[in-house]
């Protein structure tokens, strides 16, 4: 039934392993892809992983450093798996305890583990075992709720409403039906009493009379008592007040176009008013690498980490008391433990802080948990220091975790791939996707400042045909662009072109034509600029994958706002999921990367990064950070840890 076991280090030593009967594939391959995607990615919440057409499940042992895996047929549906595993764990540990307590990589090759003998006889017990449990008994007729029912309470009439049982109507008496004495004494009543309907049910016509006629002199003198308390006049709403631009000014001159005629106002005019407004905007030159997303840490934060320093290193009984260590999140937190190995339950009340502060800090929901998850089995059985606390190592794990999960898994340097792309004689083609008004537009303008900064021409592919004004929009961008770095300055040639054929065409005809066009006239660059759609949107969905699919970019970047939440998850698996869906190829082509915007208005909740990059593995290659063509950055993955673990 299992096709392999393998147990090996956490530094790649393989110890044993075990190969099934019939299997002649090496294990070698699922494996690989488990420690790429899983383990050194700190993705280790769930203990299974999916390769190709194998199901492989993991159990880490953190006190000797090892990793035992087992691998068999997806379709298998294998019960006894999670236990096999924990005991193979359990045994391997304890016959070979000695060995595994020696440091040094040398001594763990030298070392003969031969754990056979121990293997079959386990998996033989778990496979018996399996087949002992058989499939669950079918309740009888006596042990469902069903049989508790009488045939009264389900019969149902024309409207749909079950028949009441005597005596079901709601009154007053009803609420004594859980005492038989009285409830006989209510269906019995004397013969004096008429029953009345209406809710005066079981009252004689004399005691109606005399209850309504309290009724009428009650509400007789609190009437007066009603018309003193009249509400008040609702104010008149407040006038709306005229807003104030910080770079507007204080002339509204500049707004007057009736003076000048059309065409003036459509050419020269209009370019030497956004050559002007650029100026006044004292752009700061971008040319080579972009600057990173600094965080500043307060000087109360940095007190608190020294504070926390100072409790963790300093060999005394004192402890000190200052609540603000950890900022808050861990002050309630400092349990010592001395030289013993980590439980799930030490680290518990840990991991509910842990959880609630990061999903305050926007990270979706799910996410938080699988993060927790994967700490909580990286430090599990794991020996602390005498002077450490738990929430410190909780602390310190999760940020490398974090920190881990940010940094790109693959060189991402577009300059680079640029300069490659101009040996080969061909443009080099970004396509940009996400969902509507994130401001996909807005960072295409910031990344092509950036690039003609660098010294490469720029074509701009207009290629939403869809949301009104899109193409003015890059038509504005092109000239303030192109006012920035005028054409006298670049031998005549404009450095931004736009390629545009209005509304209602085909997306991905315009770009194959305008990656064509690229092509014939040395353009370096192509921005391709995509219509905003909902992940739930099919029609749109497909649309974007066959542009994709055709045009084959070179990097695809989805566009994604840091003010999102749990929002994040399902627009990148969706999008993901209908590029795979609609390829035409057996390895389609996916996200290749994010752009960040919005992120100067999220203060220190930096949790969408975390959430986007968790979902899609792939790196954040840019950050907006304002709204002109210098506010782009490149990630700082440690800072945005430390915006995330500020309390």
């Amino acid at each position: 039934m299992l096709d392999f076991f393998t147990i090996f280090s956490k530094g790649g030593i393989v110890l044993w392993c075990f190969q099934g009967a019939g299997v002649t594939e090496s294990f070698t391959g699922p494996v690989n892809a488990l420690i790429r995607s899983v383990i050194l990615q700190e993705r280790t919440g769930n203990n299974s992983y999916n390769h190709e057409g194998l199901s492989l499940k993991y159990k880490l042992d953190n006190e000797f450093e090892l990793i035992f895996v087992v691998g068999f047929q997806k379709i298998l549906t294998l019960t006894y798996v999670d236990k096999f595993i924990d005991d193979i764990q359990l045994h391997f540990r304890d016959r070979y305890k000695n060995e595994l307590e020696q440091k040094g990589a040398l001594r763990l090759i030298n070392s003969s583990f031969e754990f056979e003998d121990d293997f079959q006889v386990l998996l033989r017990e778990a496979e018996e075992s399996s087949r002992a449990r058989g499939p669950d008994r079918m309740r009888s007729f006596k042990e469902s709720e069903k049989s508790q029912k009488t045939v009264k309470s389900m019969i149902e009439t024309k409207g749909g409403e079950k028949v009441k049982e005597p005596g079901g109507k709601k009154n007053k008496n009803t609420k004594k039906e859980a005492e038989p004495v009285v409830v006989d004494q209510v269906k019995a009543p004397s013969p004096g009493r008429k029953p009345v309907e209406n809710g005066n049910q079981g009252y004689t016509a004399e005691e109606i009379i005399q209850k309504k006629r309290e009724e009428f002199i009650r509400k007789r003198t609190v009437a007066p008592a009603e018309k003193a308390t009249k509400s008040p006049k609702p104010q008149k709403p407040r006038e709306k007040q005229m807003r104030v631009w910080e770079m507007g000014g204080s002339s509204t001159k500049a707004l007057d176009y009736s003076g000048s005629n059309g065409d003036h106002a459509m050419n020269g005019g209009k370019q030497q008013q956004d050559a002007h407004f650029d100026l006044g905007m004292q752009l700061s030159s971008m040319k080579g690498e972009l600057p990173s997303v600094d965080y500043e840490s307060s000087e109360e934060e940095e007190e608190e980490e020294q504070e926390e320093e100072r409790v963790v290193n300093k060999p005394s009984k004192k402890i000190s008391s200052k609540s603000g260590g950890f900022g808050g999140m861990f002050g309630m937190l400092k349990g010592l433990v001395g030289s013993k190995s980590l439980s799930r339950e030490d680290m518990e009340s840990v991991l509910e802080k842990m959880k609630d502060h990061l999903i305050a800090k926007n990270v979706a929901a799910d996410i938080a948990y699988q993060l927790c998850d994967s700490v909580a089995k990286k430090l599990e059985g794991k020996v602390m220091g005498t002077f450490t606390t738990v929430a410190s190592t909780v602390k310190l794990a999760l940020q490398d975790s974090l920190v881990q999960i940010l940094q790109p898994k693959r060189r991402v340097d577009i300059l680079r791939d640029v300069m490659e792309a101009q040996n080969q004689r061909r443009p080099f083609v970004v396509t940009f996707c996400g969902v509507n008004g994130v401001g996909k537009s807005t960072n295409l303008a910031k990344i092509s400042y950036w690039l003609i900064e660098n010294g490469f021409t720029v074509l701009i592919a207009a290629c939403d045909t869809f949301r009104a004004g899109a193409v003015e929009q890059l038509r504005t961008h092109q000239r303030r662009l192109n006012s920035l770095h005028p054409p006298e300055q670049h031998g005549g040639r404009p450095m931004v072109q736009l390629y545009e054929k209005g509304y209602g065409k085909d997306a991905a005809g315009i770009a194959m034509e305008a990656i064509a066009y690229a092509r014939n006239q040395a353009f370096d660059v192509v921005l391709v600029d995509t219509a905003g759609r909902m992940q739930d949107n099919a029609p749109l969905m497909t649309a974007l994958a066959k542009l994709i699919a055709v045009n084959m970019p070179d990097l695809v970047l989805f566009v994604g706002e840091a003010l999102v939440g749990n929002e994040a998850v399902d627009q990148l698996v969706k999008f993901n999921q209908a590029l795979a869906d609609n390829s035409m190829t057996d390895k389609p082509r996916l996200i290749d990367g994010i752009v960040l915007t919005k992120f100067d208005t999220i203060d220190d909740k930096v949790g969408a990064a975390i959430s986007m990059t968790y979902i899609t593995g792939q790196p954040i290659v840019f950050v907006g950070t304002g709204q002109t063509y210098n506010d782009l950055r490149s990630l700082n993955a440690r800072a945005v840890v430390s915006a995330l673990m500020k309390a």
